[in-house]
């Protein structure tokens, strides 16, 4: 017989269609997903509850999907803090070209760590430096999120275009246009799971335009497509960016994107922070994503992406932490906060994004993003139950009456429970199946590991 846990008394903002809220409501979960949503306290009727939580005080949402980040650079936070993006990566790529299967690991736990107890329930990891002989780094990355327990979605990243061929990462921390495309078929081959309630997706990730071969990115458009995989890369993130496409293609980045097959409903790409009119209407046109990453933009002086006129165009929008020698906090959850205060910096100005809108562009959005609205990323009976129990009447959100503003305006609200396909990850804002204390002296021991590789200890 099924298992059930029963949440009730709680305010539930299910983020569904029509954005349906209940200012007291419950939601009952039965197996690894939802079995009802709705308002009041649950039916008494219900059969084999193992768990009944009086959620009196607290706010449940979906849980929070991220689509964007690099979970190696947990070990390089804190470096480079004035540069923006290319004087950023010339710094750190001499670093990063350093790294090796150990060092991956413990950089992913500490990525994973900090998102899921923030209420992440999906991560993304764009993952694209494989120095010769650093060992299984995928391996090492869906390792990590194994033992988290949360879900994966691994953009298995490249670089064929090294500093001999007028890129910035040095020759030996990038492969050949064969050797990316082969190790990148392996990963789909050994990893993928298609199936629904999948813990582990693979997604096909060239790094960027200016680190990758026109060559590598038409190729592994095909090869995405032929595995039925979807399809990821960084995109107008600078107007160096930008000047750089013109320079070397003659064209704009959404116009080479669209000219080597990467612009379609299984694409999504990070930042799209200078993109004009005719970008835009190209990603609504086509369905391709957006992984926006506002404080990563900030961070690098990178600039405000256009999300308003995304979102009035239909273009699917996601949030994402980026790596964390760009964002050194790790979390997902302030970037509602940060979406928010950035694009009304904008022309928009106050009406750039409401606090629903951030909480969507944190939940669904991402989902979208990922491919995997279906499963995940509103409450609706039939969907994964991937949910998040915040406790919103402590000092720092108690006189705040609207649960969702004190949410996504607020403080950092704690986590009283993540499920992830009903499998509790958090209780009382500490991870069950990672030791905290564990991973952060592991992360600073192979931080200083890698300092002394690259020669800055």
């Amino acid at each position: 017989m099924t298992e059930r846990i029963v949440i009730e008394n709680c305010a539930v903002a299910t983020v569904d269609a029509d954005d349906t809220e209940y200012a007291s409501g419950h939601v009952v979960v039965a197996g690894a997903t939802i079995e009802s949503v709705g308002a009041g306290p649950a039916p008494r009727d219900v059969e084999n509850v193992v768990r009944r939580i009086d959620a009196t005080g607290h706010l449940a949402t979906p849980g929070l999907v991220n689509t964007h980040h690099h979970f190696y650079q947990w070990l390089t936070r804190g470096l480079a803090t004035d540069h923006n993006l290319f004087d950023w990566l010339v710094a750190l790529y001499p670093t990063w070209s350093r790294i090796d299967e150990e060092m991956v690991h413990t950089a992913a736990q500490g990525s994973l760590a900090m998102m899921a107890r923030g209420g992440v329930t999906t991560a993304m990891d764009h993952h694209y430096v494989y120095p010769q002989g650093c060992g299984d780094l995928s391996g090492a990355v869906i390792r990590a999120a194994r033992g988290t327990g949360v879900r994966l979605t691994l953009a298995r990243g490249s670089m064929d275009r090294g500093e001999s061929d007028g890129g910035l990462p040095p020759d030996f921390a990038v492969e050949s246009l064969e050797g990316a495309l082969a190790a990148t078929e392996a990963t789909i081959d050994a990893h993928h799971d298609a199936s629904f309630g999948a813990m582990t997706q693979i997604a096909v990730a060239p790094c960027s335009p200016f680190s990758v071969s026109t060559d590598l990115l038409r190729q592994g458009a095909e090869l995405a497509r032929r595995k039925g995989v979807r399809l990821h890369t960084h995109g107008s993130e600078t107007v160096e960016e930008e000047k750089f496409c013109h320079e070397l293609f003659g064209m704009g980045p959404t116009d080479y994107f669209e000219s080597t097959g990467w612009l379609g409903e299984d694409v999504w790409m990070a930042h799209c922070v200078h993109m004009n009119d005719s970008d835009i209407a190209a990603f609504a046109r086509t369905g391709t994503g957006v992984a926006h990453c506002p404080s990563s933009n900030a961070r690098l002086a990178a600039g405000i992406a256009r999300v308003p006129d995304m979102l009035a165009a239909g273009v699917p929008v996601g949030l994402g932490v980026d790596g964390t020698a760009s964002n050194e906090s790790g979390e997902l959850h302030t970037e509602l906060r940060n979406a928010l205060l950035v694009n009304r910096l904008g022309p928009h100005r106050e009406t750039a994004l409401t606090t629903r809108q951030a909480l969507r562009l944190g939940t669904y959005g991402g989902a979208r993003v990922l491919g995997r609205e279906r499963e995940i990323g509103s409450l609706e009976p039939g969907k994964l139950a991937d949910l998040v129990l915040w406790r919103t009447d402590t000092l720092a959100h108690a006189s705040i009456a609207d649960p969702v503003a004190a949410l996504v305006l607020g403080a950092p609200a704690p986590v009283t429970l993540s499920l992830v396909g009903g499998r509790p990850v958090v209780e009382d804002g500490r991870l069950l199946h990672v030791d905290e204390e564990a991973v952060a002296r592991a992360t600073r021991t192979q931080a200083r590991r890698l300092a002394r590789a690259a020669g800055r200890d």
